[in-house]
């Protein structure tokens, strides 16, 4: 099993809103593909800032190139990504899953 991470950042007021477009986008964008195990966001408050890191769980790469294409080490980013991230990383890191549940 391989984990797809990718990191931004809101503005903290929009933390919440973001976490919800978050659900709304890339959630089930991602969990309507075959081979998907799970999506996840987490965030934290620093400072006037809200820091996002998405998680998606996949069972191989091939499963991740049906979701983000042939380039799977960049990120996929939805319509309203551009009004709330301050801050985004164009890039994903892959990594496999060693143990888990």
């Amino acid at each position: 099993m391989i984990a797809r991470i990718w990191r931004g950042a809101t503005a903290a007021a929009d933390a919440d809103a973001y976490a919800e477009y978050l659900e709304a986008s890339g959630g089930p964008a991602s969990r309507a593909v075959s081979g998907n195990r799970g999506f996840y966001v987490l965030r934290r408050a620093v400072g006037d800032r809200a820091e996002f890191l998405t998680m998606s769980l996949w069972d191989d790469l091939e499963a991740i190139r049906r979701f983000a294409g042939d380039d799977v080490e960049r990120a996929v980013f939805f319509p309203e990504d551009d009004r709330f991230l301050v801050e985004r990383d164009p890039h994903v890191t892959h990594l496999e899953v060693a143990s888990g549940p």
